[in-house]
């Protein structure tokens, strides 16, 4: 751990303090910024080395997950070995770290279900998927690098590729793993969900529980081995909710009308049902963040679907230049990254409105990166469930690493 006055404005290192979690030794990252990698109680959360914002080579003999515990002196301790692991989940009482290890390969192979307590004890595995998956002729390859647990902490999901290698067009899959008695199923298929990013509800009602949002890029293309060619976003992309049994399919009023595109990130606004996506705009030219509600799915209209409501939260902001973000888990505060027009990007801190209809407030620039904002070193703010803390990435040291903002 390193302090890093130079990376805090000018105006606010009187009350902040930015912490550099990583060495330069090796390339370093938090995981991306809507995983559920944090305890509830806001000590300790998974970040890992010798990997990206965007995940991790599955084949790399030097990835790990590492717990960090901020109560220790944001100590740094190894909790995974195996090769190929990806997709952390912490079990929402914080007492399990979920993994997955990567054995796949297109058309077979195997995917492994784990899990380990926090202090790295009682590591089991839950569940072998080295077979079609169930009431399929179908194996999943490619996992996407995000898994989601449900906020009973009952099930957890994860998405891959359906190909074997000799078709092209072929589809990708959602799969929800049952933990207590476990087992698998695919609850969603088609070639459009390359990109699913699935996020369940942290709502801890019983039925929103069963909730996952998930992205769909239409017109993307890929090969028949897997290997994404060319990804949609902008008027291909928008976002749905979907029951973790495949049922009741609905859509978000963001995007697809020619103008406003989503970005392709997007999270829930604590436990709420609302959720928050960011868009490019061509009039104004504006990178925007509109809230809004899921409502019936009736057609992949996007922001012209009917009855749908959303708000610009970043209405208040002159020229608003927002990509990643993410909320505390009362939904009171947000944090953001302003994009590469900003030089090596900022983190920005606001507060949510208490109303549906708010724009943000009390603007607070609290972290200047300095990343060269290239893709593998995407700046990917998020805060603590407590919202008292911000973390980030960088390379403004010549090679990626995470780090820590505190102090409002």
């Amino acid at each position: 751990m390193q302090i890093r006055p130079d990376l805090i404005p000018e105006t606010e290192r009187e009350y902040l303090e930015v912490l550099q979690l990583t060495d330069k030794s090796i390339p370093s990252s938090h995981v991306y910024m809507e995983a559920q990698i944090f305890s509830p109680d806001s000590e300790r959360l998974i970040l890992h080395r010798s990997a990206h914002p965007h995940g991790s080579d599955p084949l790399d003999p030097e990835h790990r997950f590492l717990v960090c515990n901020l109560e220790d002196n944001c100590s740094l301790t190894p909790i995974t070995d195996e090769l190929g692991t990806t997709g952390p989940s912490i079990s929402p009482d914080g007492e399990y770290l979920y993994y997955f290890i990567d054995e796949t390969s297109v058309g077979g192979g195997r995917l492994t279900l784990k899990r380990v307590k926090m202090d790295g004890t009682n590591r089991e595995t839950v569940y072998v998927l080295d077979h079609p998956i169930p009431g399929t002729d179908r194996c999943l390859s490619r996992p996407y690098p995000l898994s989601t647990i449900s906020s009973d902490g009952k099930r957890i999901a994860i998405s891959g590729f359906l190909g074997d290698g000799t078709e092209a067009g072929i589809d990708w899959g959602l799969l929800v793993f049952e933990i207590e008695e476990p087992s698998v199923r695919l609850v969603l298929r088609g070639p459009t969900w390359c990109n699913i990013h699935p996020q369940y509800s942290r709502q801890t009602n019983p039925d929103a529980a069963h909730d996952i949002m998930i992205q769909e890029n239409h017109g993307n293309t890929v090969s028949p081995d897997g290997k994404l060619e060319t990804l949609v976003s902008g008027k291909g992309a928008d976002i749905h909710l979907i029951r973790d049994d495949g049922s009741d399919f609905r859509g978000f009023p963001w995007g697809r009308d020619g103008n406003e595109g989503c970005q392709g990130h997007q999270c829930w606004v604590g436990r709420t049902d609302v959720a928050i996506t960011s868009t490019n705009t061509r009039e104004p030219e504006e990178q925007q963040l509109i809230s809004g509600r899921a409502i019936p799915h009736d057609g992949h209209d996007g922001i012209g679907i009917a009855g749908g409501w959303r708000n610009d939260l970043s209405r208040s902001f002159e020229g608003p230049n927002f990509w990643h973000f993410a909320t505390d888990i009362e939904g009171r505060k947000l944090i953001t990254d302003a994009g590469p027009r900003d030089g090596g990007g900022a983190v920005w801190l606001f507060d949510l409105p208490s109303e549906d209809d708010g724009p943000l407030s009390a603007a607070r620039k609290v972290a200047d990166p300095g990343s060269s904002w290239k893709k593998e070193t995407h700046i990917h703010p998020f805060l603590s469930p407590d919202g008292r803390t911000g973390f980030f990435n960088s390379d403004e040291s010549g090679a990626l690493q995470a780090y820590m903002v505190r102090g409002w």
